[in-house]
């Protein structure tokens, strides 16, 4: 039989590995070689001032000024008025039209956006010829400055010589109208614009999404019997869900910030029916000088998009807990 374990010899090896002093990890194990903890705020710093001077200085003194009675041409100091112009901005009807205008862009824009973006992306999926001259295509309104699609957009609507208006006539549908100018169609012919504008780079993004889905689900679903739609359903959309839901958030706040588009498109008119808020702000500050009421404006919609990126984390937290 072995012989049994001395229980001396235990007790002197339980305090020897107590009294070993504890092993250390080498110095620079576990980082890049050469780069300490205080030496990675060298290498972000270059990509961290540019936010803090051109975001978030801008940010800060956005708010400050809103709290003041700061004016264009004034010679008196800009004096602290507290939140007169929050309160007076609570009473304004004017804005708050723009604000549900910006409200009916925004999510008419991105709901548009999203489902022809989707119905392009799973097009462009498929194995067909001249694949990559139609992807190519696709994105040709995303490399197009807004300034430039305004204008462009504005000749296709031209009453007089616009290629809509001859085309509708062509077909004998009517003589054409003022699609800009008209206080029922202004609106939904910015939001088709918009549309139009934005479409590409939820394309892009849809696609990418497309791409990282493994075929072998699809095949095996497909020997299961499933048809298309089954398999967009039950395979393609769990898939692309969090690039949908992202894709889609992001762009809600972007359309919602709107500016130069429909400022080329209408400036806000007719009668202000295409007025978003970031429009009112800038008549505001720049065409009546009225920069803190201006700043209480922008203060607002910093704390709308504020809101929407909070529900939008909240549901990205919620979907990562239950997986």
């Amino acid at each position: 039989m072995p012989p049994e374990p001395c229980e001396g010899a235990d007790a002197v090896t339980s305090v020897t590995e107590a009294r070993r002093p504890a092993r250390r990890t080498p110095p620079g194990r576990g980082r890049p070689p050469g780069v300490t903890g205080h030496g990675t705020w060298f290498l972000v710093l270059p990509a961290l001032l540019p936010v803090l001077v051109l975001s978030v200085g801008p940010l800060l003194y956005g708010i400050l000024l809103a709290f003041t009675d700061a004016q264009s041409g004034r010679t008196a100091p800009t004096r602290w008025i507290g939140g007169l112009n929050f309160r007076d901005l609570l009473h304004d009807t004017l804005f708050w039209e723009s604000f549900r205008i910006g409200l009916v862009w925004a999510v008419g824009v991105t709901v548009a956006q999203f489902l022809l973006a989707l119905g392009l992306a799973l097009l462009l999926d498929q194995d067909l010829r001249l694949r990559w001259l139609a992807r190519a295509l696709a994105i040709v309104p995303w490399a197009m400055p807004e300034v430039v699609v305004g204008i462009m957009w504005r000749l296709v609507y031209n009453p007089d010589a616009g290629i809509l208006n001859e085309t509708l006539r062509d077909l004998g549908l009517g003589d054409g109208r003022d699609w800009l100018s008209g206080l029922a169609t202004a609106l939904p012919a910015v939001i088709v614009v918009g549309v139009w504008a934005g479409m590409p780079q939820t394309t892009v993004a849809l696609l990418a999404g497309l791409q990282n889905t493994p075929r072998e689900l699809h095949e095996a679903a497909a020997v299961d019997g499933a048809g298309a739609w089954r398999r967009f359903r039950t395979v393609t959309w769990p898939a692309l869900a969090p690039v949908a839901l992202a894709v889609t958030a992001l762009n809600l706040i972007w359309n919602f910030n709107s500016f130069a588009l429909v400022y080329v498109l209408t400036n806000g008119g007719p009668g202000g029916r295409t007025r978003l808020p970031m429009l009112f702000a800038y008549e505001e500050a720049f065409r009546y000088g009225q920069f803190g009421y201006a700043a209480a404006m922008g203060c607002v919609m910093v704390a709308a998009v504020s809101v929407l990126l909070a529900v939008f984390l909240a549901g990205r937290l919620k979907g990562g807990e239950g997986r």
